[in-house]
């Protein structure tokens, strides 16, 4: 997938553009329609199917205050999932103070210095300074800059329309089948591992400590679950999220144990699909009591993935 942080890089493909543009957290299924349009038009018409989206989330610069604590992925995990979904282009354009500071007629402009031929938006997309642009805008420029414009109206679920904020609501609830019936497929968390204390290598359970950032998690606790590696393998294992209370944890911490592993995974980035909720976090009163239970924990995950015990 072709990656491009300026809108003045995008002249140079020489291609025509199909554009999916958004902010597009969690690309969950109303943004998967969006989306959708972009790759058809593009498949019809020839030319790359992109997605244009904005980093950081405009409102943290805009209005931070009002911006969520917590996100559904990482900038990386966002342009793996919209590959996957058939976009060849990808966008990221910075979004700081000066570019929320631009006219929409600007931004336009700069959009369609390139041959854009689609662009496809959530029907209540708005863009430029103080949100004057909107689909009935783009749409009254579509004959002048020769683009098609796809508004699409909102997917929704349980006769509520599907956005980033009650998928957040529905992980912090535990809820992950109703996070995942709003994705389109399986709520899971992209980090990058980083060095820890090695504590569980001491007890007998290597644990890949996860970067997650700002991300949104589930209920801290034991949980099954699969990991997907950046080459593709998908492998089960056990995780702890949480402020690990038995050693003195400082911090929300996600530490995962893959069954049957060894390798070194410093600095490579896991993507982690919570299965089933085991326990709670519990303080024991020693590491040989904590020990015991992962023992346990280990022993309940492996039956729950329906892999062989050691």
């Amino acid at each position: 997938m072709l990656v491009r942080h300026l809108l003045e890089e995008l002249p140079a493909l020489r291609v025509p553009l199909h554009l999916a543009i958004g902010v597009f957290d969690g690309v969950h299924a109303g943004h998967q329609a969006v989306i959708e349009r972009a790759v058809k038009a593009a498949a019809r018409h020839g030319g790359l199917a992109g997605v244009l989206t904005f980093d950081p989330h405009p409102i943290k610069v805009i209005a931070p205050g009002k911006a969520p604590a917590a996100l559904l992925e990482t900038l990386e995990h966002k342009a793996r999932v919209v590959s996957e979904l058939g976009v060849q282009l990808f966008i990221p354009l910075h979004f700081d103070l000066e570019f929320s500071k631009m006219e929409a007629a600007e931004f336009l402009q700069g959009l369609t210095a390139a041959p854009v031929r689609t662009i496809a938006i959530g029907e209540d997309w708005r863009f430029g300074h103080n949100r004057v642009g909107d689909a009935g805008l783009l749409q009254a420029e579509a004959a002048t800059h020769g683009y098609t414009l796809e508004a699409v109206p909102p997917v929704m679920h349980d006769g509520e329309r599907i956005s980033s904020s009650r998928i957040r609501q529905a992980i912090r609830d535990g809820n992950l089948g109703s996070a995942e019936q709003m994705l389109g497929r399986p709520y899971t968390v992209a980090g990058k591992v980083v060095e820890g204390r090695q504590l569980g290598r001491t007890l007998g359970f290597p644990t890949a400590n996860l970067a997650t950032g700002s991300l949104q998690l589930p209920p801290d606790g034991v949980w099954a679950i699969r990991a997907r590696m950046e080459d593709g393998r998908i492998l089960p294992g056990v995780a702890n999220l949480g402020i690990r209370p038995t050693i003195g944890g400082e911090g929300r911490l996600l530490e995962v144990h893959l069954f049957d592993f060894s390798a070194d995974l410093y600095g490579t980035e896991l993507e982690i699909h919570f299965q089933k909720h085991l326990r709670g976090e519990i303080k024991f009163p020693g590491l040989d009591a904590l020990t015991a239970q992962i023992q346990q924990d280990a022993r309940d995950a492996r039956e729950v993935l329906h892999i062989d015990p050691e």
